[in-house]
Order: C-alpha cells, then sequence, then structure tokens
C-alpha cells in the first residue's frame, strides 16, 4: 500500500504564496506521475499540475504561470504564487504507482481577499 503523506496548506491573503508538498512511501523508480487536484466546495475535484517520471509537468490554465510543481525524490511539491481567492479549495496529491492511482489525505489552502 503507497502512502501520501500531505503538508503545507493554510490561510494566505490573496496574493499570498504557499508551498504544498506530498511525500510517497515508495521508491521514486516506481512512480510514473505524481499530481496535485483541487477540490473547492460543490464543486468536483479537478487536476492543478502533473509531473511525469521524465520530468515533463502539465497545468491547467488557471494556474499557469503562478504555480509550478516539482519533484525530489519521492517528494512533490506545489509552489503557488500570487494566489487568488478563487484557488480556496482542498488540494489533494496524487500518485500513479504501477498503474494504480493513490490519493493523499487532503490541505485546506483558504486564500481570503
Amino acid at each position: 500500500q503507497v502512502q501520501l503523506v500531505e503538508s503545507g496548506g493554510g490561510l494566505v491573503q490573496a496574493g499570498g504564496s504557499l508551498r504544498l508538498s506530498c511525500a510517497a512511501s515508495v521508491s521514486i523508480f516506481s512512480i510514473n506521475a505524481m499530481g496535485w487536484y483541487q477540490q473547492a466546495p460543490g464543486k468536483q475535484r479537478e487536476l492543478v499540475a502533473r509531473i511525469f517520471s521524465g520530468g515533463s509537468t502539465t497545468y491547467t490554465d488557471s494556474v499557469k504561470g503562478r504555480f509550478t510543481i516539482s519533484r525530489d525524490n519521492a517528494t512533490v511539491y506545489l509552489q503557488m504564487n500570487s494566489l487568488k481567492p478563487e484557488d480556496t479549495a482542498v488540494y489533494y496529491c496524487n500518485a500513479l504507482v504501477r498503474s494504480r492511482v493513490y490519493w493523499g489525505q487532503g490541505t485546506q489552502v483558504t486564500v481570503s481577499s
């Protein structure tokens, strides 16, 4: 069983920054991709950013130029700058390990106006 442990959420004012971390309990060589999803109240969970084993990344349009996903071994980070109130959501870490999908417990990000 793969465990994903997240940290770094919190409350920040609009325009501020936060950094989320997610540590996977497996070797990086077992991980096909890792990513971050957001789920706002009453909405579906949506992909924010993903990083693949080769290092390539994808972002949803709303965060391009503001968020950066990176990875160090089996830990993935999401640097969030220029935060907006509409970024408020629970952020979930996601990992694809040997063709199976795993989720973290979620971390709350609240951006005040």
